[in-house]
């Protein structure tokens, strides 16, 4: 794999982490802005389960922990680029969106545009509630002070 092909999956994967934690309106609501290309449906959304696997420690044998309900969906736009689209949940909608970005992410034409109306935005807005929550948990801080005990 060459170094620009590194950075285009390192991309995806950035793109596809933010979509996926992103509430489904929100998607919709920045897609809405855009003028969407034409595509069709490779594989229609659909709802099934997947197998959650742990480990104790981290660094243990591994187990199956039980099962997880997912949507998944594939899409692919008229100029040829193919999108996949999962998300935890039985929602098929979002991996429908999800899919859909995924393609406009990979088309030359689409990149910066998704990136800037939908991606960017759905980053801000995961970034602040972040830090929102952070500040939150900050403020219940306690700081112990350890006393020297004297002997005798």
């Amino acid at each position: 794999m060459t170094a620009t092909e590194n950075d285009k999956q390192a991309q995806r994967k950035a793109v596809m982490a933010v979509l996926a934690h992103s509430d489904p309106s929100e998607i919709s609501c920045r897609l809405a802005a855009i003028t969407l290309p034409d595509h069709e449906n490779l594989r229609e959304p659909e709802n099934g389960l997947v197998m959650v696997r742990g480990r104790i420690g981290g660094d243990g044998s591994a187990f199956n922990l039980g099962e997880a309900t997912v949507s998944r969906a594939a899409v692919r736009l008229s100029t040829g680029e193919v999108g996949f689209g999962y998300t935890l949940g039985r929602d098929r909608e979002k991996a429908r969106m999800i899919a859909l970005c995924d393609a406009m992410v990979q088309s030359d034409e689409f990149a910066g545009l998704v990136e800037t109306k939908v991606i960017a935005p759905l980053r801000a807005a995961m970034t602040a509630t972040r830090n929102r929550k952070a500040a939150e948990a900050a403020a219940t801080r306690v700081d112990f002070y350890t006393l020297v005990r004297g002997e005798g």
